[in-house]
């Protein structure tokens, strides 16, 4: 068995839908790139990330159930991907559907502003493991640029 290192990031939590959650999410993300060597300016940006798509997923899950969190580096590269997949299923009518992903993206708040920062990508979609819900997902490329004055 390996020992943690870049090239061997791959995590998935199965975190109940519930108000800690979010903060559960944190602190494992936080040891878990702790123990793989994550670049020390991202780590906290993507705390954050991992933050606000954990509570994210819980708003499309309902209370008693389950979202699912991965965390993976493919290959031993950056940018690390960090997704949530949650319970609630894609709609099949158009209408509803169009509905729903503008619900989705106007409860990101934050982070589409804090991907582009960091000239990452983010999306949603169907997903069809481990959830049969909706998937999240997003990347941060780089630490935020300085300003210099």
């Amino acid at each position: 068995m390996a020992e943690p290192g870049a090239g061997n990031l791959a995590y998935g939590l199965t975190l109940p839908s519930a108000v800690a959650t979010p903060g559960i999410a944190f602190w494992a993300t936080e040891s878990i790139f702790g123990a793989h060597g994550v670049a020390e300016e991202l780590i906290e940006p993507y705390l954050l990330l991992v933050h606000e798509l954990a509570a994210y997923a819980c708003l499309f899950t309902g209370a008693g159930e389950q979202i699912q969190l991965t965390l993976c580096r493919p290959e031993g590269t950056d940018p690390v991907q960090v997704m949530v997949y949650d319970t609630h299923p894609p709609h099949r009518h158009r209408l509803l559907a169009g509905l729903c992903d503008e619900r989705r993206r106007t409860t990101l708040t934050g982070v589409p502003d804090l991907v582009e920062t960091h000239r990452g990508t983010w999306g949603f979609g169907p997903a069809h493991h481990p959830a049969a819900g909706t998937g999240t997902w997003a990347t941060l490329a780089q630490a935020a640029p300085t300003v210099t004055t």
